[in-house]
């Protein structure tokens, strides 16, 4: 009798989602091993169609799923932690039920948007040449993004959120060739972060829920910031994982823009990144007395903006737990990855054929 129920739970129905989740784990290993198959089996031709069905279905929910499907599964689990000491709910069958949920929840997590953590890097897809470290250049590319950032200026007061939405989605078509993306792949209704004073509190502006294929953006974000955020985690729908390439892939977009707005907000998110890069620079007081007193400006009012929402404790452990869950998925930086942008910046920057390449693919 116990040889056929362990026969049951390890070769029967219920077994399944376990076999599903070590299948896909198997699969994790393969692709992470050779990224082109990811790039053109998964991240070119599955990714597309999973995008686009989940976000077709999430469009018509003004709410986030993803935040409901989280705050379910957390109960749900909870409870099988619970119930046993309560009810006719046998230890051994809660188990299997909690392994079994964990199991498909890690199936349709890489099924649905994982498995691109495993596709080529962005120097390979867009065929951009890696740069050397060097202070000149370095020091060049900074001038340059001074003089945009402070040519680009505006004030945000006469242009909405849906317009802002209808403009990054235009670039993103615009760019999609260069860009190496299926446009349109899905819909990016933006929805708000159901906890947003939470996280805002942990100093996260936006996420994207893979479940869904949502793009979620925290109602404490100043507008601003908006363009560039929203640009953001509207790469990581278009199947960018990385925050390094999901920040370049923002910048590339917003900069490139024919709206001011795009432009400046993209241009102040990246000069933050470099600010913070060149601080050792002997020249950097120097250099940052050319920024025009209303960037800086706006530059203080935004790190104030987060100041004044950030616990340091409740940052700190979505710190932690954001570097444990990248570091998992083999990002090597873990949330360190979010200053790799810099590098891709300078690389494109000095790149002047893959600027010519962008010139010319615009709108094919």
């Amino acid at each position: 009798m116990a040889k056929n129920k362990f026969k049951q739970v390890i070769f029967g129905w219920a077994a399944l989602p376990i076999w599903l989740a070590i299948g896909t784990f198997g699969l994790t290993e393969l692709f992470s091993r050779y990224a082109q198959i990811t790039e053109t089996v998964y991240s070119q031709t599955l990714y597309p169609i999973f995008a686009f069905m989940l976000s077709f279905v999430s469009k018509w929910v003004s709410f986030s799923l993803d935040d409901t499907f989280y705050a379910v599964l957390a109960v749900f689990l909870i409870s099988l932690l619970i119930l046993p000491f309560f009810t006719k709910l046998k230890w051994g069958k809660a188990l299997l039920l909690f392994v079994q949920t964990m199991a498909i929840c890690y199936t349709l997590f890489y099924w649905f948007w994982g498995f691109n953590y495993y596709r080529s890097g962005l120097n390979e897809r867009l065929q951009i040449d890696s740069s050397k470290p060097d202070t000149a250049k370095f020091v060049r590319v900074l001038k340059d993004l001074i003089a945009e950032t402070n040519a680009s200026h505006c004030t945000f007061d006469g242009i909405s959120k849906p317009e802002i939405s209808r403009l990054v989605e235009s670039s993103y078509q615009h760019h999609a060739s260069f860009l190496k993306i299926k446009y349109p792949q899905g819909v990016r209704a933006v929805k708000p972060i159901t906890l947003s004073p939470f996280f805002a509190k942990a100093s996260i502006a936006g996420y994207y829920g893979p479940f869904f294929s949502e793009v979620h953006l925290n109602d404490s974000l100043l507008m601003i910031e908006y363009p560039q955020v929203l640009a953001h985690e509207s790469a990581h729908q278009l199947g960018i994982t990385s925050e390094a390439e999901a920040n370049f892939y923002s910048w590339l977009v917003c900069a490139q823009s024919d709206s001011k707005h795009l432009r400046y907000s993209a241009n102040i998110s990246i000069l933050s990144y470099f600010l913070s890069q060149g601080k050792r620079l002997h020249n950097f007081v120097e250099l940052v007395h050319l920024i025009n007193k209303p960037v800086i400006n706006d530059i203080r009012t935004i790190q104030n903006h987060w100041e004044r929402l950030r616990s340091e404790k409740i940052d700190k452990v979505a710190g932690k737990v954001n570097d444990v869950y990248l570091k998992t998925n083999k990002v090597e930086k873990g949330i360190d990855d979010y200053f790799g942008v810099v590098q891709f910046v300078m690389d494109f920057e000095t790149d002047p054929q893959a600027q010519k390449r962008l010139s010319s693919s615009i709108g094919q």
